[in-house]
């Protein structure tokens, strides 16, 4: 077995920065178009710290339980059947990781290009995407210093932010407090679909579970992880929304993807604002980096079960999964330059919640399959917490199937190409 080189910093680093990525700076824009008032987008983004936190508390018992490497990968294989885990091991190393990579990348490249009026954003992008690679590439200790850093970093520029924002509040921002009409916009259609997009700017709370065995004793850290960081995450989240609410007039901010760059530009002027503009094109560094440390592992841990992706199991002579790394940067640079990704992310969006809905699941069925098990650390809450998680995301479900029909049958057809490969794999051996 490998050394494990991974602290508990690193681990809920890696969570942190999966989770804080472009969602954050990009939501809010389009959430003003449905929903008018502060108070029920507050309620929006702490909703998905909740629901965000159920699972992360569910993930954690499972991890303390299986602390092996792949995610739902390996979580689903172990619970339901081999074909559960590979259907979402299949996502995560097609598209599952690279997308949300190639969106992060992209969305760092813009904001360069829009300060800087230079360059095209997908060549900032690629140039992101390979000097990431470059890193991981020579294994797990300069990985850990580099994505601690980075996430450190971003961390710094979205405090500063929200206590620039605190102190400079502006008068033309908008009210935080409950307003006549608000819980009929809680109970909105809007605010369903609204809720399905912050739980993409969530998503990634469960990101310690892809690489649990190389976390120092995984069955204590892995589980911290998870609760640490989407804790924080949560709160930093709602504190840098009301940041934007308060500092931004609505009218600037809706249909605005770059809202990041518009709030930073009405609290610190325009000077500022191009300047907080590049240090979070930086800070979605680590977003980066925290995908290609994690997504590879699927493929690692794959490739050690099916002789069919064994290649992808290969390590380099520093430890790290080198073929895996370089194959999800290669799709990843596919996506940047010649398919329109944003449809991507809306078909795998549903098949990612029904993978960690599945793995939800497991909690309860191992708590009744097999009650003597080890469980370094047990659900807090259980079984709200497992139930409130697989109810709010049976609706989401259910609120995407119906407005994004389209996208809903191309992940069916995803999945049903992933069952022939499995197919064949298991034939293989």
């Amino acid at each position: 077995m490998q050394n494990r080189r991974i602290s508990l910093l690193t681990a809920t680093a890696i969570v942190v920065a999966n989770m804080v990525g472009t969602g954050v700076f990009t939501s809010l824009g389009f959430q003003v178009e449905s929903i008018p008032t502060g108070f029920p987008i507050l309620i929006l983004w702490l909703a998905g710290g909740v629901l965000s936190f159920c699972g992360a508390v569910c993930y954690a018992e499972l991890a303390g339980m299986m602390p092996r490497s792949g995610g739902e990968y390996h979580l689903l294989r172990s619970t339901y059947h081999p074909l559960a885990g590979f259907l979402s091991g299949w996502i995560s190393i097609t598209v599952g990781f690279s997308a949300p990579i190639a969106v992060a990348a992209l969305a760092s490249g813009e904001y360069l290009a829009a300060v800087t009026g230079w360059g095209l954003p997908a060549g900032y992008a690629t140039a992101l995407v390979v000097a990431v690679t470059a890193v991981h590439l020579r294994g797990t200790i300069l990985a850990s210093r580099f994505q601690v850093c980075f996430t450190v970093g971003k961390l710094l520029l979205i405090l500063i932010l929200i206590a620039c924002g605190v102190m400079f509040r502006g008068a033309d921002g908008n009210s935080l407090a409950w307003q006549p009409g608000d819980g009929g916009w809680i109970f909105s259609p809007g605010f369903a679909l609204s809720l399905f997009w912050v739980m993409y700017a969530y998503s990634g709370w469960n990101a310690a579970a892809y690489v649990a065995e190389e976390v120092e004793d995984p069955g204590r850290n892995v589980p911290r992880a998870l609760i640490f960081g989407t804790g924080f995450v949560t709160i930093l989240y709602v504190a840098v929304n009301a940041v934007f609410l308060l500092t931004t007039p609505k009218e600037a901010m809706v249909g605005q993807a770059e809202v990041g760059f518009v709030a930073a530009t009405h609290i610190f002027g325009p000077l500022g604002g191009q300047i907080m503009g590049i240090l979070i094109s930086f800070g979605l560094i680590s977003t980066v980096s925290a995908m290609v440390w994690a997504g590879p592992r699927i493929g690692q841990v794959m490739g050690e079960d099916y002789r069919l992706f064994r290649w992808l199991s290969q390590r380099n002579r520093r430890g790290a999964p080198g073929t895996a790394i370089l194959a999800q940067s290669a799709i990843v640079l596919v996506l940047l330059w010649f398919v329109p990704f944003e449809r991507i992310l809306y078909y795998i969006q549903a098949i990612l919640i029904l993978s960690s809905m599945l793995a939800v699941a497991a909690v309860i069925i191992l708590r009744i399959q097999r009650p003597e098990a080890k469980r370094p650390y047990r659900a807090w809450g259980y079984p709200l917490s497992p139930l409130l998680y697989l109810g709010l995301s049976v609706y989401l479900l259910y609120v995407f199937v119906e407005m994004k029909t389209a996208e809903a049958m191309w992940g069916l057809l995803t999945l049903v190409v992933g069952g022939a490969v499995y197919g064949i794999a298991r034939r293989i051996g």
